[in-house]
């Protein structure tokens, strides 16, 4: 099994990946349930807790060395979709994962290094030599990572966050209700992935970003009610 809760920037995180395998369930399944949870918090206005709170990423399968995506999660984003796994076996494994958090938050507060400037000084030096005999190396890992990057042709995350925008300012053109926002946020998401013919709208192929955003611009409900904005 795969450690519960490690430090990722600085902060403790779990990734969807280990929570398919602690609590029994299908990858993509996880998956689902982490992009259905983002969706109805940009519907309900809380965009601000989901971009912190839910990193897209990538893992390359053991198997055929594919790149996949995968999400890590805070504690608080990792509560928020645990939140309906209620089997009693479910509610110990999420027990253990609280108190991993726990555990990892105190280790990076008892373990901030104090150092001098004439020690950071030093070590700064140091870095700076080793970065330069492994130049070469990092060159050849840049490399490859670009030729990752080629191969990732669905939205980046910062493209995801562009189409999130733009949804919200079309929605919040047609009415000031919340009842009505929800609905058609609901409605614009749908079109689009019926549009592209896509699970999400994070799947839209890249190359294709553009035309969504002028899909978006251009989009209308398919019915208006009373009290909507022409």
């Amino acid at each position: 099994m795969n450690q519960l809760v490690y430090i990722e920037n600085n902060r403790p995180v779990t990734d969807s990946l280990t929570i398919a395998e602690v609590f029994g369930k299908r990858h993509d399944h996880v998956i689902r349930d982490i992009e259905s949870q983002i969706e109805k918090l940009i519907e309900a206005g809380e965009e601000k807790f989901s971009l912190p709170n839910f990193g897209e990423t990538q893992y390359v399968h053991p198997q055929n060395k594919q790149l996949y995506k995968k999400y890590l999660l805070t504690e608080d984003a990792f509560t928020l979709i645990a939140m309906s796994y209620t089997t009693i076996e479910a509610m110990k494994m999420k027990v253990k994962f609280i108190e991993e958090f726990k555990r990892m938050k105190e280790n990076l507060q008892n373990k901030i290094p104090t150092l001098t400037s004439h020690e950071a000084l030093g070590i700064a030096v140091q870095r700076a030599g080793e970065m330069m005999i492994k130049l070469p190396q990092l060159e050849q890992k840049i490399e490859s990572v670009d030729q990752k990057v080629d191969k990732q042709i669905t939205l980046t995350q910062g493209e995801q966050r562009v189409v999130q925008r733009k949804v919200c300012v079309r929605v919040y053109s047609f009415t000031k209700d919340r009842e009505r926002r929800s609905k058609l946020f609901r409605e614009l998401y749908r079109d689009i992935k019926d549009r592209w013919g896509v699970p999400s709208y994070r799947d839209v192929l890249r190359k294709d970003m553009q035309d969504a955003i002028n899909y978006i611009n251009a989009w209308v409900p398919k019915k208006k009610e009373e009290g909507e904005i022409a």
